[in-house]
């Protein structure tokens, strides 16, 4: 355990999970976004519903997408920013089954025009996991650069993408795989410990049984 397991993240409260931990899913849903946010639709669940408005869960949701930490000051005013640069925000309730209570589902459009729906949830000390992207189990921390990949279930994709990997001396740290039914569609969730470049994810686009290539970078614009 270490000292930000007892004391908590350096944040602008009230609450570790209800405000910091809600700034740091808009965060890295913007990140996944790959562009700056346009319009959102954020659904509530659970606590996030019940006593998110008290404890500024609205308004940290809302900061993240603007591209704020959870140590930012001007957290409290970010319906205001929003206001100010555009950003369409609407709220909502989502009905959900079997996630975290502190959840919320954010579906987003950027400013060029990608869209992505996201659902995250805080657990506690300021820690998420992204559950969801488009509505694909994948769960993640955040934490590491991080590739989900929507394919077809077919020989030889894993290793296709598992060896493009490591030809560029990028590291796997967890890898997770899901899949609806034999041959249908399947997903990989790699978290990295090197960002992967980009020339990496224009070829895994590029393979015909890849769908989709969701990437989560920690560095702005990549």
């Amino acid at each position: 355990m270490g000292v930000f397991d007892i004391i908590g993240p350096v944040m602008v409260g009230p609450s570790s999970s209800h405000t910091a931990g809600a700034v740091r899913i808009g965060y890295i849903a913007r990140l996944l976004l790959g562009e700056p946010v346009k319009a959102a639709k954020i659904d509530l669940y659970g606590s996030f519903l019940a006593t998110g408005k008290g404890h500024g869960t609205d308004r940290a949701l809302v900061a993240g997408l603007l591209g704020m930490k959870p140590d930012d000051n001007r957290i409290p005013f970010s319906f205001g920013l929003a206001e100010e640069a555009g950003v369409e925000i609407t709220f909502g309730q989502a009905n959900l089954r079997d996630v975290n209570p502190n959840t919320a589902r954010i579906r987003m459009t950027g400013e060029g025009g990608q869209t992505l729906e996201v659902m995250g949830s805080s657990l506690g000390g300021g820690k998420i996991r992204i559950c969801q992207v488009d509505g694909i189990e994948a769960h993640f921390s955040g934490e590491s650069p991080t590739l989900v990949i929507r394919n077809q279930d077919i020989p030889g994709s894993v290793t296709e993408v598992t060896s493009l990997l490591r030809e560029k001396e990028v590291n796997i740290a967890t890898m997770q795989l899901y899949r609806d039914c034999p041959g249908g569609d399947a997903v990989m969730v790699l978290e990295c410990d090197q960002e992967v470049p980009k020339e990496v994810r224009r070829h895994l686009k590029s393979l015909p049984e890849v769908k989709r290539v969701t990437y989560l970078s920690l560095k702005e614009g990549e």
